[in-house]
C-alpha cells in the first residue's frame, strides 16, 4: 500500500495561481476606471467649493472683488482671515496648483481675471495631473457657477458642455 501524502501538487498550485491572475486581469482595469471616476467627482466638488469660496470672498472683501490666486482663498492652519488668505478653502485644495501638488489627481488654475479693482470675473480649470491615469475629463467654471467639461483632458472653455 502507498502512503497518502498531504498537501497540494505543483499542478494544483499552478492552476490556482493562473485563476488568481485571470481574476486580477479582469478586476484591475475596473479598479483604475473607478479611481478615475472618483478623482473626477472630487475635482467637480472642489470646483463647487471654489465657486462658493469666491462668492464669499467677494462679499467679505468687496473692495477686492474676486481673488487673483487660489492661495488667497486658503490659508495655513490655524488661519486668521485676511484678504491675502481668507481661510475659505482647505489648504490641500488651495495649494493644488500643479501636477506635483494635485488634490485627488487634479490641479486647478485661475484665469479670466478682469484686471479691474474690484476684480469682477474669474475662471478656474481643473485638469488631471496625468490624463488617462488620474482622470480623463478637464473641468472649467467661472463666476456664473456653471461647471463645464471636456472629455479629452484638455482645458475646457466657456463654450464647453456643462455638467448636467
Amino acid at each position: 500500500m502507498r502512503n497518502k501524502q498531504k498537501g497540494f501538487s505543483l499542478i494544483e498550485l499552478l492552476i490556482v495561481v493562473a485563476i488568481i491572475l485571470i481574476i486580477a486581469a479582469i478586476a484591475i482595469p475596473n479598479l483604475l476606471r473607478s479611481k478615475m471616476a472618483a478623482n473626477e467627482s472630487s475635482a467637480v466638488g472642489s470646483l463647487r467649493t471654489i465657486n462658493t469660496a469666491e462668492v464669499t470672498y467677494s462679499t467679505e472683501y468687496p473692495n477686492a472683488g474676486y481673488t487673483t490666486t487660489l492661495a488667497e482663498l486658503g490659508g495655513a492652519i490655524p488661519c486668521t482671515a485676511a484678504p491675502a488668505n481668507a481661510c475659505l478653502l482647505d489648504p490641500v485644495v488651495a495649494n493644488a496648483v500643479g501636477a506635483g501638488t494635485a488634490k485627488s489627481g487634479y490641479f486647478f488654475t485661475i484665469g479670466g481675471l478682469s484686471g479691474n479693482v474690484p476684480n469682477t470675473t474669474y475662471t478656474f480649470t481643473g485638469l488631471p495631473a496625468t490624463v488617462g491615469s488620474t482622470g480623463q475629463r478637464g473641468f472649467f467654471t467661472d463666476q456664473s457657477g456653471v461647471i463645464r467639461y471636456t472629455t479629452t483632458g484638455v482645458a475646457p472653455t466657456v463654450a464647453s458642455s456643462p455638467i448636467s
